[in-house]
């Protein structure tokens, strides 16, 4: 291992340059990971946290299921009646807001019975259970947006009027904050005429996105029902592509760490291959004096561990410092558990590449120093 750190201190510029690459292809896939992980977190953080395992949809709803179901009263009362677990209404569309005070915001509307299990928790003021029906509880992404716990939030177009009476903790769908309302102001919001008075007393129908289910159903499957009430079942975590933008995304972004992962071996190897090459003289004198092909083998694998782990351990606190300086000005979430994985997947792959160059390093030929090409 002495030769090996004494190349490397004698090539010390080369061995840099591969470093400064690896530790910018590690730092790359950090931050990708991290984009992936934000970009995640504010597609479906609000659906995350129901504390549901399965959602209930309408059957003709194959693709976008919270925009385009609907289910009606009688469905959920058959479901209840078979399905013997505790559910309940959930409604989910996305709107838009003027406040009060002239903050103009986006938000996720989730209708929710105030006191069913989907109420949200608060962090600051009061909750749904017990408030009038124009009440909302603000996720803490509003209050980023200029919102206030006590300020008046009238609905666009429809002059619907809310009064934020709580705040509970960040969650978004779709990348818009969430604000959970009572199941009856969803579907006056869902189902209102634009330009019809608030006041007007016209008809809303019973209806909601989805039946919220806290447990799978007991003594019959979820399949029965679905058949027996023309209705789809999905796990939570499936239900999550139903989020607008969350397959793309998730596609996009993994096809580029993919594509990552695959470059770092092959910038490693190239880089040892082409090192290597340029070492066979000193590869045939070492074996000349007696060095083994395994002894080679170390120095070679040392010599590229201790380039790729020092680049990735760089990349890693590049792609962290990143995530600070970015803050919460864009969707980027890079956990400890996160960004180890990441590094280790990168790490390996590298010293995956170094393995395009052993071949190399154990057919360096004594004979070579000793005249065998004169």
């Amino acid at each position: 291992m002495f030769l090996a750190l004494l190349e490397l201190r004698a090539a010390r510029g080369r061995f840099l340059l591969m470093g400064s690459v690896v530790v910018l292809v590690a730092a790359l896939v950090g931050i990708v990971s991290g984009f992936t992980t934000g970009l995640g977190d504010d597609t479906i953080s609000a659906l995350r946290r129901l504390p549901a395992s399965q959602l209930v949809f309408s059957s003709d709803a194959k693709s976008d299921q919270f925009a385009r179901s609907l289910l009606d009263e009688k469905t959920a009362a058959a479901w209840r009646a078979d399905a013997d677990t505790d559910m309940t209404p959930l409604g989910v569309s996305i709107t838009r807001g003027t406040t009060n005070r002239g903050a103009e915001v986006d938000l996720a509307a989730f209708g929710v019975d105030p006191g069913s299990f989907l109420a949200p928790s608060v962090t600051e003021g009061d909750g749904l259970t017990g408030a009038t029906a124009n009440s909302l509880v603000m996720s803490a992404k509003l209050a980023d947006e200029g919102v206030r716990v006590g300020d008046t939030l009238v609905i666009d177009r429809l002059g619907i009027e809310l009064r934020v009476v709580g705040q509970t903790e960040r969650s978004s769908y779709g990348h818009v904050p969430v604000a959970y309302v009572p199941l009856s102001t969803w579907q006056r919001i869902r189902f209102s005429t634009p330009g019809t008075p608030a006041s007007a007393n016209t008809a809303i129908p019973s209806q909601y996105s989805a039946l919220a289910l806290r447990t799978p159903p007991s003594g019959i499957s979820t399949a029965a029902l679905d058949a027996r009430h023309a209705t789809t079942t999905l796990t939570k975590e499936k239900a999550y592509e139903a989020a607008p933008g969350y397959t793309g995304e998730r596609v996009t972004m993994n096809s580029i760490q993919v594509f990552l992962y695959l470059i770092a071996p092959l910038v490693v190897g190239a880089f040892f291959a082409v090192w290597t090459v340029q070492r066979q003289p000193e590869l045939a004198l070492l074996r000349a004096l007696g060095a083994s092909r395994r002894r080679l083998l170390g120095h070679t694998v040392f010599q590229a561990a201790l380039v790729v782990v020092l680049g990735t351990a760089a990349g890693a606190v590049l792609a962290g410092a990143v995530g600070l300086l970015v803050g919460e000005q864009v969707p980027f979430s890079l956990p400890a558990a996160t960004l180890a994985g990441t590094m280790f997947t990168v790490a390996a792959v590298g010293l995956a590449g170094t393995a395009l160059t052993l071949r190399r390093v154990t057919q360096a030929d004594p004979l070579t120093m000793l005249g065998a090409n004169r």
